[in-house]
């Protein structure tokens, strides 16, 4: 060697940040920062002006920072000294997240003790060196000291991006309304479900809102709540969530297997995407998901039948060499000796993986029989909430090449005003009486309204449209449902 020489890395290096990151996954990344930094509160706030998208918003009401923090937070690579629960690690969240979506993102912040202070950068490859521009006190004063409408005790940071990827290039209403529906709602359960833990545990609170700053004036709130992908009620198998254990070296690795109840409608299990895409092994780091399902990592492989199958893996303290998380924090990597790993694990009943697996892949199947062993029926069409729908054609078995059966409000004349319904097998409509019609919660009539009593006269009555004609015993039945609906009905309405 003949000495050292500094190679100091190209600006252009941040044209190349957070490519992995999506919207969601950027705020993500954001609010673990404000975690970290003891925030009880986290605001996300879009900002409008002349009916465009301009600027984003994230503000915290954690500990803040003095001038010297905040140089290290904005500096690339800039490592602090990470606690250890803290969600942090490789240096580079705040400036991958924000350079994935935003031109410019500044960092105002105020500490105990420390004046407010400012740090802008911008990702321009044609500037040369890393150069931080210092935001003014003033300017830095007024943002931290905004109505942010979450508890404040003086300390807390403000991260602004202004010039945003992403954001609809027009000011068309419609356009603009659908984004800002469609984007909060995937942060809303992006962050509900990769924080369930800490949401749980009352660590933070986070919400969402819109400002329009030509009406000065901020939207309705919405809050973050909590996703458990193992909130179900009771498990799908006796013995379960069973915990298999195994040996890497000094350390224990914890894989804690459940099996989710077969064909369960709670958002938890369908996660938005679809049960069968998040089956397998749900990895968290300090209380965080870093990874929800998808696939097994060697362990087994993506399978129909083992969409029950679910795993929490805690990584906290393994080695990276087995298990490792990506800088977006959003999956990780397992080592070549993960799925060996996993495969000597056994549980105190000496069961093994394979085991596991086999118990939630015969829990579906046993499933699927008795559905396969329940009389077909027509399938439901128009009148029926979409919801609705969906149940009823993946609890029962639907007959194929058939009309599906309708139902619809109608004004009876005076002849027929006292009766509930009228059958048109024709047509395959059930005809409800306007009059005894429900009002919903909302005081609001819909063609899909009214789902409980239009799913039990579906089961009612579904057999009044199969055949060619109506039986004496059919037709009988049919005058007998009439009389009680409409007293039933009549009653309600005090009549």
């Amino acid at each position: 060697m003949d000495g050292t020489v500094e190679l100091l890395p190209d600006r252009r290096a941040l044209d190349g940040l957070g490519r992995n990151h999506s919207l969601r996954t950027a705020l993500a990344d954001l609010v673990d920062n404000s975690i970290d930094a003891g925030a009880s509160h986290v605001l996300i706030r879009f900002i409008r002006k002349a009916g465009r998208l301009r600027g984003l918003y994230v503000v915290d009401n954690g500990r803040g920072m003095s001038a010297a923090r905040i140089d290290v937070a904005m500096t690339l690579g800039g490592r602090r000294d990470y606690a250890e629960k803290d969600l942090g690690s490789f240096g580079i969240g705040l400036k991958a997240a924000s350079f994935s979506k935003a031109k410019l993102v500044t960092v105002l912040s105020v500490a105990a003790g420390h004046a407010p202070v400012g740090r802008r950068l911008e990702a321009d490859s044609n500037k040369r060196g890393f150069h931080c521009d210092l935001v003014t006190e003033a300017f830095a004063k007024s943002e931290l000291s905004r109505d942010w409408d979450i508890p404040w005790s003086g300390t807390g940071t403000v991260v602004r991006w202004d010039e945003v990827f992403g954001f609809p290039a027009t000011d068309d209403t419609d356009r603009v309304e659908e984004f800002i529906a469609r984007s909060m709602a995937e942060i809303i359960n992006h962050l509900g479900l990769i924080l369930h833990r800490i949401i749980e545990q009352g660590r933070i609170e986070i919400s969402l809102d819109v400002e329009d700053v030509d009406q000065n004036l901020v939207g309705p709130r919405s809050r973050v709540n909590s996703i458990d992908p193992f909130g179900y009620v009771k498990p799908g198998k006796a013995g379960y969530p069973k915990e298999l254990r195994a040996q890497q070296g000094d350390l224990p690795v914890v894989f804690r297997c459940h099996i989710w109840p077969a064909r369960s409608r709670m958002p938890e299990f369908s996660l938005i995407t679809g049960a069968e895409k998040h089956q397998g092994l749900y990895f968290y780091r300090r209380s965080r998901l870093l990874q929800a399902g998808g696939n097994w990592d060697g362990v087994s492989v993506p399978a129909r039948e083992r969409q029950l199958a679910r795993v929490e893996v805690d990584i906290d303290g393994l080695p990276t060499a087995l298990v490792a998380m990506n800088p977006e924090k959003s999956r990780v990597q397992v080592g070549p000796d993960f799925a060996s790993l996993a495969a000597s694990a056994v549980a105190d009943d000496g069961s093994t993986f394979a085991d596991y697996l086999s118990d939630a892949e015969e829990r579906f199947r046993a499933s699927r029989k008795r559905l396969r062993a329940r009389k077909a029926m027509i399938p439901p069409g128009r009148g029926f909430a979409p919801l609705l729908k969906r149940v009823i054609r993946d609890e029962i078995p639907m007959q194929g090449q058939q009309i599906p059966i309708t139902m619809r409000w109608i004004r009876f004349d005076r002849a027929h005003r006292d009766d509930f319904f009228r059958v048109d097998r024709t047509d395959r409509v059930l005809w409800l009486n306007e009059r005894f019609r429900p009002l919903s919660k909302s005081g609001r009539r819909g063609s899909n309204d009214a789902a409980l009593l239009k799913s039990l006269l579906y089961l009612l009555m579904e057999q009044a449209f199969t055949g060619e004609y109506l039986g004496v015993r059919d037709r009988d039945n049919i005058e007998l449902w009439q009389e009680i609906l409409s007293t039933a009905a009549k009653v309600d309405a005090g009549e």
